[in-house]
C-alpha cells in the first residue's frame, strides 16, 4: 500500500507542475500581447513635428527646457535618496544579522 500513495502524491505533484506551466504560458501570452499593443501606440507617438532651429535661441523655448528638466532632475534627486536609503537599510542590516552557521 505505501507505493501506490507515493504514485498518487507523485501524480498530484506532476498535475500542479504541468498547471503552473500552462498558467506561466498564458501569462507570457498575455505580456507579448500588450508589448505588440504598446509597439503600436509608441509607433503612432515617434511621428514628432521637424524641429525648428530658431528654437534654439528663442528665450522662451529655453526657459521652458530648463524647467523641464529642473523637474526631472529632482525627479530622479528623489528617487536617488530612497535608493541610497534602502541600500543603507540594507548594509545595516546586513552587518546586525548573524552570518549563517553551515
Amino acid at each position: 500500500m505505501g507505493g501506490n500513495s507515493e504514485e498518487k502524491h507523485e501524480d498530484k505533484v506532476e498535475k500542479k507542475e504541468k498547471k503552473h506551466e500552462e498558467e506561466g504560458d498564458e501569462k507570457r501570452k498575455e505580456k507579448k500581447g500588450k508589448d505588440k499593443d504598446k509597439e503600436g501606440k509608441e509607433g503612432e507617438k515617434k511621428e514628432k513635428k521637424p524641429k525648428d532651429p530658431a528654437d534654439k535661441k528663442d528665450p522662451t523655448k529655453l526657459r521652458q527646457k530648463l524647467e523641464k528638466l529642473e523637474v526631472k532632475m529632482q525627479a530622479l534627486a528623489v528617487k536617488k535618496e530612497e535608493v541610497l536609503k534602502l541600500l543603507h537599510e540594507a548594509e545595516q542590516n546586513a552587518a546586525a544579522a548573524p552570518p549563517p552557521s553551515s
